[in-house]
């Protein structure tokens, strides 16, 4: 059987996210459509009260404790072996998250808004992930410029993973952001080059998922129409080491999974 990612499935719980925004904003809606999530084959739910789409103004702390925190309690509630990742740069957030049992934590920022939240996964033992990126997600996309993209993305995320080890955190993931202060051409070379990253010696999570360099690559404006796109570059690089891959759509993920595992299994 060959190695396939976890699937980590994506619920924004926010009015403004570039492809579902305003769909599961109350409890009941994000508790339902976590639950359909998980039963479509994914492994962890990330769970975001914050949009991080080009051009998001930043939110207070309160807003998003109230979008995620209730949805996370049900959520544990109800089984409590269900995996969530909180999608935050707060620490006052991730904090919340963690004593409402979330098992996980999604820096975007890569530490470099808030060091704390480096402190709080030491402390409960959960797992990090540190994504590359730079300045702020409004205004993020304002003519990204690296004069050497895979070496400052190296060097980057090394920074990252120093203050996580400062804080002795024991499991770091790393993303390398796509979409996140990179235009078309820089996402493609990280794409095309992904292995690059085996120089961190950590895991790798991926996510593309209907982002807008796919909408450029085949002219598709509407973000939900790019499902088939994503999961087929996600499955063009399945020899690469990728260890985690986070989707929208997580049914169509996980049946490439069964049809890897029916074909390649030994």
């Amino acid at each position: 059987m060959i190695k396939f990612p976890k699937i980590v499935g994506i619920l924004n719980v926010t009015p403004d996210s570039f492809s579902d925004g305003g769909k599961f904003i109350d409890k009941r809606s994000a508790v339902r459509k976590a639950l359909s999530l998980l039963e479509e084959g994914a492994d962890i739910l990330d769970i975001g009260g914050e949009s991080t789409r080009p051009g998001a103004a930043l939110i207070d702390v309160h807003t998003e404790i109230e979008r995620i925190i209730p949805v996370i309690k049900e959520l544990k509630q109800f089984d409590k072996g269900i995996k969530i990742s909180v999608d935050t740069t707060k620490h006052e957030v991730a904090k919340e998250a963690l004593d409402a049992g979330c098992d996980m934590l999604n820096d975007v920022s890569g530490l470099r808004f808030d060091r704390k939240i480096a402190e709080l996964a030491a402390i409960y033992d959960v797992p990090l992930i540190l994504m590359h990126s730079r300045h702020k997600p409004s205004t993020m996309q304002q003519n990204p410029y690296y004069a050497n993209l895979w070496r400052e993305l190296i060097d980057e995320l090394t920074t990252s993973i120093k203050i996580a080890k400062l804080s002795n955190v024991n499991n770091i993931i790393i993303d390398p952001g796509i979409g996140f202060a990179k235009n078309y051409e820089h996402n493609l070379e990280i794409l095309k080059n992904i292995d690059y990253l085996s120089e961190l010696n950590c895991p790798v999570m991926l996510g593309i998922s209907r982002k807008s360099f796919i909408g450029k690559m085949l002219e598709i404006a509407n973000p939900a129409e790019r499902d088939f796109a994503t999961i087929l570059i996600h499955t063009l690089l399945l020899k690469n080491n990728v260890d985690y891959v986070r989707v929208h759509n997580v049914r169509l993920m996980n049946m490439t999974k069964t049809i890897m595992n029916n074909l390649f299994t030994l």
